[in-house]
């Protein structure tokens, strides 16, 4: 099913595009909503099952990541400027989605109506405050019950390094929180494959309400976000350049192979392995591509931050919704930690945008309208995941002395080409 999903979830679009027109154009305007409220049961099926995933999957992939994380403390130097150069890119490309949805604003217009229940009050009303206070759970188990993320979070943060400070003592029960994520994993791949008849309610609904001018809303939203991907990675690249130099370039062309399997199978993932040989033949040392690409996958996905960002502004302004500044740095503060650690998620930015709206009291509905599109987007920041950890592999080689010349260049006086038993494989820790 997984093989296929795209092709179901492009069909159920499809399908809901002439359902929903179908319905709206023979059926009276008064039995509107009535008809979408039909469909509008399997959506909210489909979110139910989502937001079961999220506490447990949160919970387990960040302790595995922040315990991993801790492991690498005896690379010292490295591993404090790898972290640098991942925080300072994370920031940047949440900020850049914040200023790119606003400045185009994709979603101002549509003015659709607030779901019943759609939305929580109190969340509207979060101020500085009480943000600061409700950080910190005063159960783990009630934080899980009600999807306090932002607690669950905390919780995973001081559990991840008390695990990681245990050393050895402490593996057996990083083996298990490894295998609860690798069920969860298991788990959100079989949710995912409900999204086709998903995505087919939300459209049919959605239309069924609003007409075939809600398509315009959706051709806004893509190219907005393209454009904001093509200015991210002209950032990307010309912070490579003022590091590494015009070298940069040629790394660009390297990975261009693992750039476009990213593209096309809308997965980062699937092109680590020829990413990490890209890196290799670029003159990158085994030890600094087998320590930051994995933690990159993991702690620098910029396309994917960029996106979250977005995205939630996106459904704000669908639903004539304004958050506060404070709110949405707080958001930025939100996204920035729980995008973490969640490498390998089916649709990773979906379980954290579902999240976000919910902690920012925005309508949980508001996540239908992106997942019928969501794979198309999740192409092009993939494809940006790839690009952004490629260079910043390159920056830290750079910065430790380590990027030398590849094996298909001269070597030059003073440097030293990589040896030809680095060129091999690594494994992934996860």
């Amino acid at each position: 099913m997984q093989r296929y999903l795209t092709w179901f979830v492009l069909l159920g679009l499809i399908a809901g595009i002439g359902v929903g027109y179908v319905l709206h154009e023979q059926q009276p305007a008064e039995s509107w909503p009535e008809i979408a409220g039909y469909l509008k049961v399997v959506t909210d099926l489909f979110l139910r099952l989502i937001k079961m995933i999220i506490a447990p999957l949160v919970l387990s992939t960040l302790v595995v990541g922040i315990a991993h994380m801790g492991g690498t403390g005896s690379l010292g130097r490295v591993g404090v400027r790898t972290l640098l150069w991942f925080i300072t890119a994370s920031i940047f490309s949440l900020l850049l989605g914040l200023a790119m949805v606003h400045l185009l604003q994709p979603g101002v217009g549509l003015q659709l109506p607030i779901p019943e229940g759609g939305t929580a009050p109190e969340g509207s009303a979060l101020n500085v405050k009480d943000f600061v206070v409700h950080l910190v759970p005063t159960s783990i188990f009630d934080a899980m019950a009600t999807n306090s993320l932002l607690q669950i979070v905390v919780f995973s943060l001081f559990f991840g390094v008390g695990l990681a400070s245990l050393g050895e003592e402490g593996t057996p029960v990083i083996d298990i929180a490894e295998r609860v994520s690798h069920v969860m994993l298991r788990v959100t791949g079989y949710v995912m494959n409900f999204a086709p008849f998903a995505v087919f309610a939300a459209v049919a609904a959605t239309i069924t309400e609003n007409g075939l001018e809600i398509l315009g809303t959706y051709a806004r939203f893509i190219g907005s976000f393209y454009l904001g991907l093509v200015v991210l990675w002209g950032v990307l690249i010309l912070a490579g350049l003022l590091v590494v130099g015009f070298r940069v370039l040629k790394l660009l062309g390297l990975i261009r192979d693992p750039i476009v399997l990213a593209f096309s199978t809308a997965s980062s993932e699937a092109a680590y392995p020829r990413t990490f040989e890209a890196l290799q033949k670029f003159g990158v040392s085994k030890r600094i591509a087998g320590f930051v690409l994995p933690l990159g996958y993991s702690f620098n996905l910029d396309g994917s931050m960029m996106y979250c960002t977005f995205a939630v502004i996106f459904i704000a302004q669908v639903y004539g919704l304004e958050l506060t500044w404070v709110q949405q740095l707080s958001m930025l503060l939100v996204l920035m930690v729980t995008s973490k650690g969640m490498a390998g998620v089916p649709r990773a930015s979906l379980v954290v945008i579902a999240a976000t709206l919910t902690q920012f009291g925005l309508p949980e509905a508001g996540l239908l309208l992106i997942l019928g599109v969501d794979h198309f987007l999740d192409m092009g920041r993939s494809a940006t995941n790839v690009v952004g950890n490629s260079i910043a592999t390159a920056v830290v080689a750079k910065w430790e002395k380590e990027l030398g010349k590849g094996p298909d260049d001269p070597v030059l006086p003073g440097s030293a080409a990589p040896k030809l038993e680095d060129q091999g494989d690594t494994e992934i820790g996860r």
